[in-house]
């Protein structure tokens, strides 16, 4: 699980994103913090933490502030901007300071879904260490962003959030996938992720092959077609 701190000095602002984030699957709130010296004090407490939903506007201390003192105490977790601060001198700072993302409020359940969802491929993809070619690296760093786009057109009842997440993981799995293996990389039920494929399937950006064993109905493999 990625161990999550939600800092907000508005309360209800705090417990509901604390919700959201705990609806996204690999992810688990290891606490709140409603100030800059409640966050600061819990990042020494907490026995593990993996990233901080940060806001900028706190009642003590910016966020940005916050962040140069994790980094001159030695922590490195990982941080994600949550603010309504929409300057472009904030942005840049965030930037500067080491913020993987910057999310603007208000935002919806679907956008910060999404800004995990990147995040947690961008440690799947990192934590598999070895050296990186140059292709590897430039898709490590288009991956915090998660801006490439969703699947136009989704027939109805189908989510561009998932879309993008199957997409995604398909496309950076450098092989064939079952639907069970894909299911286990991103989070979704195994009928989910067959649902998704045949639709990328459908639209020519994924290729179907069979593998056959020692008895039963062979396994459908699907492979990134190499169509962004």
């Amino acid at each position: 699980m990625i161990e999550v701190l939600v800092v907000d000095d508005d309360v209800r602002v705090a417990h509901v994103n604390a919700a959201y984030v705990e609806k996204v699957p690999g992810f688990h709130v290891a606490g709140e913090a409603h100030s800059a010296a409640e966050a600061l004090t819990l990042l020494e407490t907490l026995p593990r933490l993996d990233l901080v939903l940060l806001d900028h506007c706190l009642p003590d201390r910016t966020g940005l502030e916050v962040v140069r003192e994790m980094r001159g105490r030695g922590h490195q977790t990982d941080v994600i901007m949550v603010t309504a601060a929409r300057d472009v001198s904030t942005v840049q700072a965030a930037m500067r300071q080491g913020a993987l993302q910057y999310l603007v409020k208000p935002f919806a359940f679907a956008g910060l879904r999404t800004k995990l969802e990147a995040y947690a491929e961008l440690r799947r993809v990192l934590d598999g260490g070895g050296e990186a070619e140059q292709a590897e690296v430039d898709r490590i760093f288009s991956i915090p962003s998660a801006s490439a786009p969703a699947e136009p057109g989704l027939p109805k009842g189908h989510s561009p959030t998932t879309a993008e997440l199957v997409r995604r993981s398909l496309l950076n799995a450098g092989g064939p996938l079952s639907a069970q293996e894909l299911a286990d990389r991103t989070g979704v039920s195994r009928q989910t992720a067959q649902r998704y494929l045949k639709l990328l399937e459908r639209t020519g950006r994924a290729t179907l092959t069979l593998k056959y064993g020692d008895a039963g109905r062979p396994e459908h493999l699907y492979v990134w077609a190499g169509r962004v």
